[in-house]
């Protein structure tokens, strides 16, 4: 038993010993074959793979090649299709300055021929003038030359004629114009002015050293006060204003003689009734005195004589009026001086210049408040005071209230 095991395992020893032989030697060559085989086909297959590679690449590049000369062609293509766009515009174009051109050249043609008939015209209308007018002559029996004198003095006579209905329309527009301008600019300027001037000319502030005066000027139960105002026509305003009373009048010599019969009252320091009228009376005297003496003392002064003594009392009242800011005496006295020089360059009679000039504003300072202009009344109280009719004139003419009747008048009102 032990022997065939023995003998079984070394015959299967054996038995592998042959096969692994048999194996390895036969398998070794099928091996080598196989091997051979597979490093032959990838031998051919990496020079298939070789090749297709350079196919590839070259399709590539032909592709990128056939893309640019593509994309060059088109712009070619599009390069022309401007071209062939710019050819038609220009082709249009000349066919338009053809067209015009040819336009141009019929109208010229026309135009020619037109010139040729409007020449001819003329040439006949010329004959035809020419006959007419050598019939107009012999039917009139004047020459051309003689006919267009007549007719261009007719045209002149008639120019005149319409010229100077147009001239005179012109002037009666611009004289209603101007009054209307000059009323509108004179309110105005009276109404800027208006409140100082009245100031100027109706009110005299009177100064006093304390306000223990002004219960004194009024007097027990305003006694003093009525009577100052009854004496001497002027409203007496005593107010808050410190140390000042106001007189308010429109005559200049009321007022003048207000102020200085209450200068004499505070100064004395007696204020009654009885004294108010006292020394109202007294101040009054010594003003008109002063006035009459203010008159003599400027017609001496400018050399004029002969003057009415109411004349002469009238040119001292104006020391006591102003007008436009300025005292009216003054102005007088500057207006004669004026005149006087004026009238000599004139070769005038310088003393009636004078004389004028002197009384031309008389009418500002009359005794009554009358509703006439100044100027008219400075002449009627010169008439009425037996002054002569050209002095008269220039006074009433000197704002064109009446006529000027002589260059004396005239130089007044300048």
């Amino acid at each position: 038993m032990l022997t065939l095991v023995i003998l079984t395992v070394i015959a299967f020893l054996i038995g592998g010993a042959l096969s692994y032989c048999f194996f390895k030697y036969g398998l070794k060559a099928r091996y080598d074959k196989i091997i051979k085989e597979a490093e032959t086909e990838a031998e051919v297959i990496k020079k298939k793979q070789t090749s297709g590679s350079k196919r590839e690449n070259s399709m590539n590049k032909k592709a990128d090649l056939e893309k640019e000369v593509a994309l060059r062609n088109q712009k070619i293509q599009q390069a022309e299709n401007k071209l062939k766009q710019r050819e038609m515009v220009l082709n249009q174009k000349n066919e338009e300055l053809q067209r015009k051109r040819n336009e141009n050249e019929a109208i010229k043609e026309n135009l020619d021929a037109q010139l040729v008939i409007i020449e001819k015209k003329k040439e006949e209308l010329d004959q035809l003038q020419s006959q007419e007018r050598e019939k107009l002559e012999a039917l009139s029996g004047l020459s051309a030359e003689e006919a267009k004198e007549r007719l261009v003095e007719s045209l002149k006579e008639e120019a005149k004629t319409q010229a100077q209905s147009y001239i005179n329309d012109i002037m009666d527009d611009a004289k209603l114009t101007a009054n209307r301008e000059a009323k509108r600019i004179v309110i105005q300027s009276i109404q800027r002015v208006a409140t100082e001037t009245a100031i100027e000319n109706s009110v005299t502030v009177f100064h006093i050293e304390s306000d223990e005066i002004k219960g004194r000027i009024i007097g027990r139960e305003g006694r003093n006060i009525r009577a100052l105002e009854a004496a001497t026509g002027v409203e007496i305003v005593v107010d808050d204003t410190p140390e000042a009373i106001v007189l308010s009048a429109f005559d200049p010599v009321r007022r003048e003689i207000a102020r200085l019969a209450l200068h004499q009252l505070v100064t004395d320091g007696r204020i009654h009734p009885a004294r108010i009228e006292e020394v109202v009376a007294k101040v009054r005297k010594q003003v008109e005195d002063e006035i009459i003496e203010t008159g003599k003392r400027t017609t001496i002064d400018l050399g004029i004589h002969g003057l009415h003594p109411e004349l002469i009392r009238i040119i001292g009242k104006m020391k006591y009026r102003s007008s436009y800011g300025q005292n009216l005496l003054q102005h007088a006295r500057e207006t004669a001086n004026l005149c006087a020089v004026m009238a000599s360059e004139l070769g005038l009679n310088p003393k009636k210049a004078k004389r004028a000039g002197l009384l031309h504003d008389i009418g500002k300072v009359p005794d009554e408040e009358p509703e006439l202009p100044h100027a008219l009344l400075g002449m009627k109280l010169a008439e009425k005071y037996k002054e002569k009719p050209d002095i008269c004139n220039a006074i009433g003419a000197h704002h064109d209230e009446v006529e000027m009747t002589s260059l004396l008048s005239y130089r007044t009102g300048m």
